[in-house]
């Protein structure tokens, strides 16, 4: 019997760039939760961010945010990543070298960047609704890193073999959505936050259910006993999967009939 849902947002629930959730998709989430069934928002989009998202619902769910840098059960931090300041100050200046790209730090009160594009600062603050704040400097930052993402408005995959060069010996450098590229901690995902989550819920593996459609959720989705990856995610993604679906309203409802 399945008592925990997960599911990823971006390109999964959220679909072609949507910041809404679908309509019905709350009351979806109260049905599964008057049937025993728990459900928790899976992304690398801010904790502060996700909480607005599920706002008719927000107290009643649980959250793995900054792709499993923050994880949140019934309102409490249970689990937190932190990346290597250093190593944090590297990919800075390695952004800043790059050019045509924009460096966004997630800390646990807010996130940080240095860009001083319009168009950039405006998708965040109006578009995303992050909790956002603008620095001179990164590495002015005083708070733990979470987690580092860059935007490249061009495309993720434009930038991911650059900086997967640089650092994937060192850090877990993976896709996000369309534009991003992420810069997870180390032991920090989507499936070691479900994990601590399932665990302190009392839920087995095999009493999960997962949903994804990039590499940044694969261990969430092997994680789980049963998982779905989106027909039209990343290639491959399936191999790491129980099962293929269009929709994760579709599986939730065949959930609850």
């Amino acid at each position: 019997m399945i008592k925990l849902v997960a599911s990823d947002l971006d390109g999964t629930i959220l679909k072609n760039g949507a910041q809404k959730l679908p309509d019905g998709f709350c009351d979806l989430v109260l049905r599964l939760k008057e049937h025993g069934i728990q459900f928790v928002a899976a992304s690398g989009r801010q904790y502060y961010n996700l909480r607005l998202l599920f706002a008719p619902v927000q107290n009643d769910i649980h959250y793995i945010a900054e792709n499993g840098s923050l994880c949140i059960c019934n309102n409490d931090v249970i689990s937190r990543g932190y990346i290597d300041r250093e190593l944090g100050l590297r990919i800075f200046r390695a952004v800043r070298e790059r050019g045509g790209c924009h460096c966004l730090l997630s800390c646990e009160s807010a996130c940080y960047t240095d860009s001083t594009d319009p168009a950039f600062i405006r998708h965040i603050r109006e578009v995303v609704r992050y909790d956002l704040r603008t620095v001179d400097d990164l590495a002015d930052v005083k708070e733990p890193f979470l987690k580092a993402a860059v935007c490249d408005f061009t495309g993720a995959e434009n930038i991911e073999a650059y900086f997967q060069k640089l650092f994937g010996n060192e850090i877990k450098v993976v896709t996000s959505g369309m534009i991003w590229v992420d810069f997870i901690a180390p032991d920090a995902n989507k499936g070691t936050a479900l994990a601590a989550l399932a665990s302190a819920l009392g839920v087995r593996p095999e009493e999960c259910m997962t949903f994804g459609d990039r590499y940044n959720d694969v261990e969430m989705l092997e994680y789980a006993g049963v998982s779905y990856a989106m027909a039209d995610g990343a290639p491959g993604l399936s191999a790491y999967s129980t099962d293929i679906t269009n929709s994760v309203e579709d599986v939730l409802e065949g959930l609850l009939s």
